[in-house]
């Protein structure tokens, strides 16, 4: 018999039980009956042609030519540990390639979700792609990107859409906008006002829309815009009132710059989505990206989720509007 012959299972029955110094041990270990290990440790002997262990007294100690086949056994668990975790990059557990398009009101926080992911990732290689919603569809369709994240999902696409946090979606104006501080503003009065609004395609515009036809009101449009941020700057010059995503009003409403008018029926309240292709086989990396969207996307938006605290950002609360 020849060394050559031996088994994995026999090698790394040997190094436990070498390890220990205990037969017991090892099979506590790997789970295994002592008498296993036993056998285990015999066939292995009569591969090599030598004892590898030896009992003096009650204590198991390793014999010479067994301390020299511990070195190598060593090495090779290494090495294929090292093998295992070389694969395991090359599928992109560790490492790996991520093709994410947004639209454009989640620039806001998918920048911190991939932050968050790429701390287990170090090597983690992201493509972020920003556009409207008719633009991320068409990444999807001609397959550019892995995955999205929208509000509405496509309904004449067939995608996997998952939803993982809500999109709370108000009415804003300057502060020193009529309505500003006024509780309860119906909905056909804030209707009266001049909207400055996102482009068609949009899921804000989308949502809007939804909205106002749900109560059978029209709405004035000033202007159309295909920037949250130049929309947030026209309301603030006081052009009009817009209806936007929660989530990209932080730093105006800290800073007192915007405020959100407390209009019945709103905060609306959407969802925010991850999709693909249903036909799309995901990467490792983009399919752990995904999970991670799923299970912590919802706690890390939490703190924008919120809406209601901040609809009554005057000085002076006035009674609910006639």
């Amino acid at each position: 018999m020849s060394i050559q012959h031996v088994s994995l299972r026999q090698l790394k029955v040997f190094e436990a039980a070498a390890s220990n110094r205990s037969f017991s041990k090892a099979a506590q270990l790997l789970h295994l009956t002592q008498p296993g290990v036993s056998m285990h440790i015999k066939e292995l002997e009569t591969n090599a042609g030598l004892p590898l262990f030896e009992r003096i007294g009650k204590k198991l100690h390793v014999t010479e030519a067994g301390q020299e086949l511990l070195a190598r056994v060593r090495e090779i668990l290494r090495s294929l540990k090292d093998a295992e975790e070389a694969i395991d990059g090359l599928k992109g557990l560790k490492r790996g390639r991520i093709n994410l398009a947004v639209v454009s009101t989640a620039k806001y926080f998918a920048p911190r979700l991939l932050a968050r992911f790429g701390r287990d990732f170090p090597q983690l290689d992201i493509r972020l792609a920003v556009n409207n919603r008719d633009s991320v569809i068409e990444q999807l369709v001609a397959n550019e990107v892995d995955l999205a994240i929208m509000g509405r999902s496509p309904q004449t696409l067939d995608t996997v859409a998952e939803p993982f946090a809500p999109n709370p979606h108000v009415i804003i104006a300057a502060p020193d906008h009529p309505l500003a501080g006024v509780r309860r503003v119906p909905a056909d009065r804030v209707a009266r006002e001049t909207f400055i609004v996102r482009e068609p395609g949009s899921g804000t515009r989308l949502a809007m829309q939804q909205f106002f036809d749900e109560r059978r009101f029209n709405f004035r449009v000033a202007m159309e815009m295909a920037s949250n941020e130049t929309i947030k700057q026209a309301v603030m010059a006081g052009m009009g009132v817009s209806f936007i995503s929660r989530h990209t009003l932080d730093l105006e409403l800290q800073t007192g710059r915007l405020v959100i008018l407390d209009v019945s029926g709103t905060p609306v309240i959407r969802q925010w989505h991850v999709a693909h292709l249903a036909k799309k086989r995901l990467s490792p990396t983009a399919a752990a990206f995904k999970r991670f969207v799923l299970t912590q996307g919802r706690y890390m938006l939490r703190a924008q989720a919120a809406p209601e605290a901040e609809s009554r950002m005057s000085k002076k609360p006035e009674p609910a509007a006639k």
